[in-house]
């Protein structure tokens, strides 16, 4: 059996292992270990490559960015940021129509740039904007829809975890990755904001529950106007945390690690100043950012491994010589790409996806000619679409247990998240049609 053989095995014995529920790290670790072992015949040479996987994945410098984006947006979700800037975009776009939806977007958009979470995004304004937007009469379904549908933006603006993962995993440039997520982050907000006006102008009803169409033509007095003050006063922790971080970033004046460690210690700073840090909350962030540093550390190591058995076995190399003699071409093998990762999306989360096909499709779109980071915010988008999808849905889920009114269902949120889809599916096509958008 030759190596090609055995590895197209294990890449499907893998599969079955996630499937089955082992942990994907876990399953990446014993693959590749396995893998070199059987095709290489030396068990030595495998301890080898696992003890350099785990040295690589503990010594990179970048590998200290995660950690400090994690604890930065942690330390954002507990200071009311979120609410604060909800509150703001509510006061100046409550005059248009499908109003409250914009600005749950323009604050996902804001929020997106400080945390690149899309669960925390997700959890900080089912809270907030979902009871605001039924109140004033919009459809439960619509209003959870929207709050995960945006949610996803912040896996795209940087800082991105996404785009860490990525960026590793393809060995390209953190800050180049986060310079390319910011054109196609606005390009996807902006077709959010445009699909919730057009909807509301010409379907109203999918929108806004039937009582408030009933009684809109009533004259109901508009809430006085947010002053300037406390518009300032709400959005200045938000714009320090982005001129910190963006800017400083976009500059050249910091590296991402450092932009990390930057803007985690300005979260702080903000948490105490808003007195809403105390020991049992500051804990409490400490052990969830270990949580999931370790966790996302622990698989990249695996899936660092596993990359070095896909070369042992000459995967990479073998598909690439039968996507260039099948007459495919680049823009085949992008379409079969997105394809596999939307399907892959239904059934897992977003990092095991990378994990997963990054190692074996980054080397083959080098290949064909592809920009890699351009590749990456193409791989990224269709990756967040797996978010909004069936079964899986990490965001749909996680607006849903956050609710917890009974009232509003799971299936009624895939539908009001449906339309999002479509947007990033639209996005995703310019991306790859104009490489311009990408601009890192």
């Amino acid at each position: 059996m030759s190596s090609i053989t055995i590895g197209l095995i294990l890449i499907g014995v893998l599969f079955v292992l996630v499937l089955m529920g082992m942990r994907i790290a876990v399953a990446l670790m014993a693959v590749a270990f396995a893998g070199v072992w059987i095709i290489r015949g030396n068990f030595d040479l495998s301890m080898r490559l696992m003890s350099i996987a785990a040295y690589n994945g503990v010594a990179n410098y970048l590998f200290a960015t995660i950690p400090l984006f994690v604890l930065m947006g942690h330390l954002v979700s507990i200071s009311n940021v979120g609410k604060d800037t909800f509150d703001v975009a509510e006061a100046l776009l409550r005059r248009l129509l499908g109003g409250l939806g914009i600005a749950t977007v323009a604050a996902n958009t804001i929020f997106a740039a400080v945390t690149g979470v899309s669960i925390a995004s997700a959890a900080v304004f089912t809270k907030v904007a979902v009871p605001e937007m039924t109140r004033h009469g919009y459809r439960p379904s619509f209003s959870a829809g929207t709050v995960a549908g945006s949610s996803v933006l912040g896996m795209l603006i940087p800082p991105s975890l996404l785009l860490i993962i990525y960026g590793v995993l393809a060995e390209q440039s953190i800050g180049r990755m986060f310079i390319a997520g910011l054109v196609p982050g606005a390009l996807l907000a902006g077709g959010f904001v445009l699909w919730i006006m057009l909807v509301a102008k010409f379907a109203p009803g999918f929108v806004f529950t039937q009582e408030y169409l009933i009684r809109k033509n009533e004259d109901h007095p508009l809430p006085p106007a947010m002053p300037t003050g406390e518009i300032l006063r709400k959005l200045t922790p938000i714009i320090v945390l982005v001129l910190f971080v963006l800017g400083g970033l976009y500059s050249g004046f910091f590296t991402p690690t450092e932009a990390g460690g930057v803007g985690a210690f300005a979260a702080l700073v903000i948490a105490l100043l808003r007195r809403s840090l105390n020991l049992g909350k500051w804990w409490q962030v400490l052990t969830q950012t270990g949580s999931i540093s370790v966790g996302i550390l622990a698989l990249l190591v695996a899936a660092g491994f596993y990359s070095q058995m896909l070369a042992v076995a000459g995967i990479p190399s073998a598909i690439g010589t039968f996507v260039q003699n099948s007459g495919f071409g680049a823009m085949g093998f992008l379409v079969v790409y997105v394809i596999l990762v939307l399907l892959l999306g239904m059934i897992l989360d977003s990092s095991s996806i990378l994990l997963i096909v990054v190692p074996i499709a980054a080397p083959i779109a080098e290949r064909l000619g592809f920009d890699l980071i351009q590749f990456g915010i193409i791989t990224v988008i269709a990756v967040e679409v797996g978010l909004l999808t069936p079964p899986f849905g990490i965001s749909i889920f996680t607006v849903h247990s956050t609710l917890a009114d009974g009232r509003t269902s799971l299936e009624s949120i895939f539908a009001g998240a449906l339309p999002y889809v479509g947007v990033m599916l639209g996005v995703l096509t310019l991306v790859a049609v104009f490489p311009g958008l990408v601009i890192g």
